[in-house]
């Protein structure tokens, strides 16, 4: 019996089929760790913040027509079976809240989704 991809892989998938054409999506790798001398370092966007970050473009109309602009979108990517933390919701919620793109997905479809909202661009694929 075959099993469940990993986060990992969904990621990859998602960022591959995703990240081209109207969208860009990177990795945004969060943590800490302890350096070579010592120093306790944390790296990342912001504790909480989503898997794969990136920009949609869109057209905005009619006060700007014609003009493109770059709208922020944070992806969040679990396991079917995984678990959203509230760092992790209340980061997509801020980015909702001021006006970007933010999702979970488990699937390449859920983020094709999630990047089709509010848009007239085209899919992921």
């Amino acid at each position: 019996m075959a099993s469940s991809p990993s986060e990992h892989e969904i990621q990859q998938r998602i960022r591959l089929a995703c990240g081209r054409g109207p969208v860009r999506l990177w990795r945004n790798n969060t943590g800490a760790l302890v350096d070579q001398q010592g120093r306790f370092v944390r790296f990342g966007l912001c504790r909480g913040s989503s898997d794969l970050i990136g920009l949609r473009s869109l057209v905005v109309t009619p006060e700007l027509v014609g003009q493109r602009i770059a709208q922020f979108a944070a992806l969040e990517v679990k396991t079917p079976h995984g678990v959203v933390s509230p760092e992790q919701r209340a980061f997509l919620e801020l980015v909702e809240q001021l006006g970007g793109v933010a999702a979970v997905c488990r699937s390449v479809e859920e983020a094709e989704q999630a990047l089709a909202k509010r848009s007239h661009t085209q899919s992921c694929r």
